[in-house]
This record gives structure tokens, sequence and C-alpha cells, in this order.
């Protein structure tokens, strides 16, 4: 965590308001572990949005509203496949419906 906190250091210090986005990568099928990987990046650098990946499959990604009821840090992102294609905003209508169906 340190070093990531040393290179926003150093962005911030080259580009004045840098970073403007801080995107933390959570795998969907980590489940409760999610938690804790976010409010330990939230202590480390100002985390402004999560890119829920592995969305595809049999993962739920339910956690993803935890982490926002917790620790209010919105999903801008997920991943459903491997290709960069596959790569969508947030929808959180559908994400409600993909999880009752």
């Amino acid at each position: 965590m340190d070093q990531l906190t040393k290179i926003r250091n150093v962005a911030t210090k080259k580009i004045p308001g840098s970073p403007h986005e801080v995107l933390l990568v959570l795998d969907a099928t980590t489940g409760q572990n999610a938690i804790i990987q976010a409010k330990t990046f939230l202590e480390a650098i100002d985390v402004t949005g999560i890119f829920l990946a592995k969305l595809d499959g049999t993962a739920r990604g339910g956690i993803v509203i935890a982490i926002k009821d917790m620790l209010d840090i919105p999903v801008k992102f997920i991943g459903l496949g491997e290709k960069p294609e596959d790569i969508a905003e947030f929808d959180p209508a559908e994400f409600v419906e993909a999880l009752f169906t």
C-alpha cells in the first residue's frame, strides 16, 4: 500500500489534480474478502469507483451491494468476459435483475 500511495503522490506532483479517477478492480467471485480489500485500498488512496471483474459465469457479485452500502464506493464498470469488448458500464437496474434470474 505504501508503494501505491507513493505512485499517487508522484502523479499528483506531475499532474495537478490527479489522479482524476481511481478504480479498484475486484473479482466478483471473491465474496466477503472484497469488503476487506476495498477498505484497505480506501484507507491508502481515494478510490472513486469499482470495476467488478469476472461477472460472467456463476459469479453474482452480490458483495457489490455491501461495498456500496458500507463504503459508498460506486460500481462504474463490469467485466463480462476476457476481451476488451466484454467491458460494460455498470447499470444498477440490469444488475439487480440479473441477481434474481
